[in-house]
């Protein structure tokens, strides 16, 4: 099995750990902003170079971290929608899962990350979609289509049947491929919920799954500090940290990621994207 990066070998556990948090709808025609969704084209053949390819067929390794002897992190922001979330959005209930003031942050201050996008919510915001694709320190990664769970019994989300999950994380990538940017072959599951049988169903996709050592809570914080210990009481050198864009539901933690910020580079730890902690 080809491995992307040096450390690889050493993270493949396959774990059981959860953490964290039908048939999908059409795409919008038109966004909020009046600006269409780009025109889905297919994902072209997976090049072995691009960042957490595998050979196809092969079982996927599951990484929780990077290597420990180096002082870097890797930021990572999962931007969840289920179906559940954009019913919420018509009605009313919330009023936006794009929490542009964290984009904004990570922007001015020009620090790397990466984006672990739903298929829904690239289609729900796909101009902030082309402006994450757009900015060279950031990259993209898959994190299913519709959030739905690949086991039993994970955080309440409704479950994708067996047959159903090879497709859905495909679909994701060719819902991405059309936004460019630095698109990767990273993976992770919704609610960090998987088992032997999902990773099997991953097989044939050439990915690399992606948990993370580093939890922050930051859809269930109710104030930032929740969010600011979190992270810095875990992290260490190589860690991966989970943290989220989707403003209505992790309300704190574009409040929480200047003190993050901060703390890191107290412990000399520097913010890097995913492929390059593990390169």
């Amino acid at each position: 099995m080809q491995m992307h990066g040096r450390f690889l070998a050493a993270a493949l556990a396959l774990t059981l750990t959860a953490c964290g948090a039908g048939e999908p709808g059409p795409a919008p025609a038109v966004t909020a902003a009046g600006s269409p969704p780009p025109i889905l084209e297919a994902a072209p053949a997976v090049e072995a170079t691009t960042a957490g390819a595998n050979a196809p067929g092969s079982l996927p390794p599951v990484v929780r971290h990077g290597p420990r002897d180096v002082q870097k992190v890797a930021l990572t922001f999962d931007a969840d929608m289920t179906d559940a979330m954009k019913a919420r959005l018509r009605n009313g209930a919330v009023s936006s899962y794009a929490n542009l003031r964290l984009l904004a942050l990570l922007e001015t201050r020009r620090i790397p990350a990466t984006f672990f996008v739903t298929g829904q919510w690239a289609e729900q915001y796909p101009d902030v979609t082309r402006r994450i694709a757009g900015n060279p320190r950031f990259e993209i990664a898959n994190h299913s289509y519709e959030h739905a769970a690949f086991t039993g019994d994970c955080y309440n989300l409704p479950r994708l049947a067996p047959g159903e999950m090879t497709g859905d994380v495909d679909k994701t990538f060719t819902t991405l491929h059309p936004y460019g940017g630095r698109q990767t072959r990273y993976f992770r599951f919704p609610g960090l919920c998987h088992d032997r049988a999902a990773l099997r169903a991953l097989a044939p996709l050439g990915v690399t799954v992606v948990d993370g050592d580093v939890v922050s809570g930051d859809p269930f914080a109710r104030g930032a500090a929740p969010v600011i210990d979190a992270v810095l009481s875990q992290v260490k050198p190589g860690s991966i940290v989970i943290m989220h864009i989707t403003e209505a539901n992790a309300r704190f933690t574009d409040d929480a990621l200047p003190a993050v910020l901060a703390g890191l580079r107290r412990r000399g730890l520097e913010p890097v994207t995913l492929s390059e902690l593990l390169s």
